[in-house]
């Protein structure tokens, strides 16, 4: 895995091509943001600037920016606008996930339920959801705004299959797929194929670049799965444990279980069918983790979807933003955002 303070500087420097592309766009983005979530209702006003402000480094909207930019959009705001849905989308289903995890922190700071409860957190994310509509509408295309629209439903229903299956240890690694599939992917692969759709390019293209996002999605989620179990400290600011804590069964877990033997499994069983788990309980399952080497095993999985992603802008000739894109797929298993 290397050290952790170079890579740290190698993926801050791939995002900042990143950013760095699109020039000033990213900020104009934040701006219609602002603009677009203002409201009369002072608690929206509150709930909505403290979200939004609360961190994150915008990587998807940067992702329609700069597939848009490659596939030859200039001179207009629709990607603009449309980047600024995706992170809408976004962070309305990170109010949500806060409410339905009982999350008291994210990046760090209180989470907006902690403060304001989950009634108006809930509503909050609603609200979210309605502006950004109102923003597909706007922008008119009947493509784009049947893509944001149904990978909003599957978003949602990720959701809801990762809740059916929640403190299930067993877990069917082909289910744990359809969750991250929906629940993190689906938004990466909108975000990327928006752009190809701005630029009026093929199907072929549009698919390749729908592949991209997807791909690049699975890769990121599957590391943010497997540094939960990483090491005893934080590393790239989040927190260890979370997810196991939470009672969500995640790869480095069906891998364990996959792997341990009859007494293993049953402990694993055991501790998941508590309401809470200890922090000896996190030792022991780390002690696993360990001895499976779960977390690099998980690694290897998600390099062939970091391989795949940076296969799919093969038939994009050769460009700025084309090499930018592949190089955030060579980091993405050691995501710092």
């Amino acid at each position: 895995m290397g050290s952790v303070i170079p890579l740290k500087k190698e993926i801050n420097s791939s995002y900042l091509r990143l950013k760095n592309i699109v020039g000033n766009k990213l900020d104009e983005v934040s701006q219609r943001i602002k603009f677009k979530l203002a409201s009369e209702i002072n608690l929206i006003h509150k709930m909505t600037d403290y979200h939004v402000k609360s961190g994150g480094k915008r990587i998807r909207p940067l992702l329609t920016l700069v597939s848009a930019k490659l596939c030859g959009y200039q001179g207009g705001v629709r990607d603009v606008n449309l980047a600024a849905c995706i992170e809408l989308i976004h962070n309305a289903t990170l109010l949500h996930d806060d409410v339905i995890d009982n999350s008291d922190l994210r990046r760090g700071i209180k989470t907006a339920n902690s403060l304001w409860g989950n009634q108006s957190s809930i509503l909050a994310g609603d609200y979210l959801f309605s502006r950004c509509f109102e923003m597909m509408v706007e922008d008119g295309s009947q493509e784009i705004l049947k893509l944001l629209s149904s990978t909003s439903s599957r978003i949602a229903q990720g959701e809801v299959l990762q809740l059916e299956h929640k403190g299930e240890v067993d877990l069917l690694e082909e289910t744990y797929f359809n969750i991250i599939n929906m629940k993190t992917a689906a938004l990466f692969a909108a975000a990327t194929k928006v752009g190809a759709c701005l630029g009026n390019r093929s199907k072929k293209e549009k698919d390749a670049l729908e592949s991209y996002g997807k791909n690049l999605g699975l890769a990121f989620q599957i590391a943010d799965d497997a540094l939960d179990y990483f090491s005893s400290s934080t590393i790239f600011g989040k927190q260890i444990g979370k997810d196991f804590y939470e009672g969500k069964t995640t790869l480095p877990l069906i891998i364990i279980f996959q792997r341990g033997n009859s007494e293993e499994r049953s402990f694993l069983k055991e501790i998941f069918k508590k309401k809470k788990r200890t922090d000896e309980d996190f030792s022991e399952t780390l002690s696993l983790i360990n001895k499976y080497k779960a977390v690099e095993v998980s690694f290897k999985r998600a390099e062939y979807f970091v391989n795949v992603s940076y296969d799919a802008l093969g038939i994009f000739q050769h460009s700025e933003e084309k090499k930018v894109l592949q190089n955030l797929t060579e980091f993405s298993l050691n995501r710092s955002f």
